[in-house]
């Protein structure tokens, strides 16, 4: 169990950096926005186009990013939306095996199936080396990939609160995460 432990404090420090560093990615989004929209303006004015679809793109993708990367922080501190009328009002053992089974039955199969059901769309965005329509556009297939590696997270992520769940219904509850 100790080096089962291990590997989810391993996965924890993981999706914490990862988390941490999508974080920033809302500063760069917003002041990206900032200046689309100072661009818009200020363009008009000069006649000339200080915006340009690439910029626009760029934001929707720092937008993607934040909430594909954050996915499996989320999950990890615990800021997901629960909708469990009966959680709260469990003990901590009720309340670790309903996470537990929650994660065994749903969250894996879930993570398991996004992949499955996105793998053909990104191999074949890759294989075209797909760009938007858009003139100017930003190609597609990284941001593509991104889902991909935010279902790989999360799966990560739902293996290291199962150890933890598990570890803590066979130990004493100090050992609750």
């Amino acid at each position: 169990m100790r080096r089962l432990l291990a590997l989810s404090r391993g996965i924890d420090r993981w999706t914490g950096a990862v988390g941490r560093a999508s974080s920033w990615l809302v500063l760069a989004m917003v002041l990206l926005g900032a200046f689309n929209a100072l661009g818009r303006y200020l363009g008009r004015y000069l006649g000339s186009n200080l915006s340009s679809n690439a910029y626009l793109e760029l934001q929707w993708y720092m937008f993607s990013l934040i909430f594909l990367l954050g996915a499996a922080h989320a999950l990890r501190s615990g800021s997901h939306v629960r909708v469990d009328v009966l959680f709260g009002r469990l003990g901590p053992r009720g309340q670790a095996w309903v996470d537990l089974v929650g994660t065994v039955i749903f969250l894996v199969p879930f993570c398991l199936f996004g992949f499955w059901v996105s793998w053909p769309s990104i191999a074949s965005s890759w294989r075209v080396l797909e760009v938007s329509p858009d003139p100017g556009g930003l190609p597609r297939y990284p941001i593509k990939t991104m889902i991909l590696a935010c279902f790989a997270l999360l799966l990560l992520q739902a293996v290291s609160e199962a150890i933890k769940r598990i570890a803590f219904l066979r130990g004493p509850p100090e050992a609750h995460p």
